[in-house]
């Protein structure tokens, strides 16, 4: 699967996919990850992707040109599933979402910033816009990261454990109940007995249980 990310700031990800599970997916050849300076396809002296907003306002707007040669560029490369736009008024990114992706084979992230990026731009190329919560950043480049990893985790033969990310807090619509490993006893507290009976059934139904227990309690809005 590959990724595609456009940003004016291409060193703020440069950590994010360096390391851990992202990085190893991309040594195993199953994700790839292109990021590229949005300031290349500028065609002014200074490099500037930005411009005042026509009807006054404060912030700056990130124009047309440079994004519309960037992604051009890309497509006539090869073919994209989809377009996406980070954005805090875009759907809010969930387990659902992320799984849905694992059947794309190319993507392309944009990453606003500043006040925001020309109307023009959405209209003509975003085919989706994606949030991950109820508030604004800097730029899109974190949440880039975010929706990257969340997807990137689930490709087949990413995890050494395939079977870990399905049963993942969400997937299932409940949260993931309390995990323990050893010691079995430290500092007084005891892991449950039952995780050290043996008895998968039992186990299973434990797990279910504490996982609905603590959605009901925790986020009571997953269960509507």
């Amino acid at each position: 699967m590959r990724f595609d990310i456009i940003t004016v700031l291409p060193g703020l990800l440069e950590g994010p996919f360096a390391h851990s599970i992202l990085h190893r997916a991309q040594q195993k050849g199953l994700a790839e990850i292109h990021v590229h300076n949005l300031r290349e396809h500028s065609e002014h002296r200074q490099k500037s992707v930005d411009d005042y907003p026509y009807g006054g306002g404060s912030g700056m707007v990130m124009t047309i040109e440079p994004f519309a040669k960037c992604i051009e560029a890309l497509q006539a490369e090869r073919s994209y599933d989809e377009v996406i736009f980070m954005s805090p008024d875009g759907e809010r990114l969930d387990q659902q979402i992320a799984n849905h992706f694992i059947s794309h084979q190319n993507v392309i992230i944009l990453c606003g910033h500043y006040k925001g990026i020309d109307q023009r731009i959405r209209d003509t190329y975003v085919t989706r816009e994606i949030s991950i919560g109820d508030y604004v950043l800097s730029g899109g480049e974190l949440a880039a990261a975010v929706l990257v990893d969340a997807v990137v985790r689930l490709i087949p033969g990413v995890l050494s454990d395939e079977t870990s990310a399905l049963s993942d807090s969400f997937q299932d619509d409940l949260l993931d109940a309390p995990m323990y490993t050893r010691p079995a006893e430290c500092r007084g507290q005891r892991v449950p007995d039952i995780l050290l009976s043996g008895n998968q059934k039992l186990i299973d139904e434990w797990r279910h249980e504490q996982a609905l227990e603590r959605t009901q309690t925790r986020r009571p809005d997953l269960l509507k």
